[in-house]
C-alpha cells in the first residue's frame, strides 16, 4: 500500500513540474521584445541587429558578437528570441547585442 501511495505523490510532483516548465515557456514566448528606445536598452547600447551597432561608440564590439551567443542569453542558440536578465519581463533578439555581451561558455 505504501509503494502504491509513493508512486501516486512522485507521479503527481512530476507532473506538476511538467505543468509549471510549459506555463513557464509559454510566458516566455509571450513576452514582449526589446525595444532600442527602452531607458535601460539606450544605457546598455543595445541593438535588435548586432550589425547596427556603432562601431566607434563600442569599439570592443565584433561582428561575431550577437544575444544568442551571449552567456546571459537564456534561450538556445537556435531559438529568435529569449529572456534576458538584464531586461526582466523581456526578450532579446538573438541577433542583437549590448554593452553587456559576454563570451558563452
Amino acid at each position: 500500500m505504501k509503494s502504491n501511495r509513493r508512486i501516486f505523490v512522485i507521479q503527481s510532483l512530476a507532473g506538476a513540474g511538467v505543468l509549471a516548465t510549459g506555463h513557464l515557456a509559454q510566458a516566455q514566448a509571450a513576452a514582449p521584445l526589446v525595444q532600442e528606445t527602452e531607458p535601460q536598452a539606450v544605457a546598455l547600447g543595445y541593438k535588435n541587429d548586432t550589425t547596427k551597432v556603432d562601431k566607434a561608440k563600442y569599439p570592443k564590439h565584433a561582428a561575431d558578437q550577437q544575444c544568442a551567443n551571449c552567456a546571459l542569453y537564456q534561450g538556445k542558440p537556435t531559438d529568435p528570441a529569449a529572456g534576458c536578465p538584464l531586461f526582466a519581463g523581456k526578450q532579446v533578439a538573438a541577433k542583437g547585442w549590448c554593452s553587456a555581451w559576454a563570451k558563452k561558455a
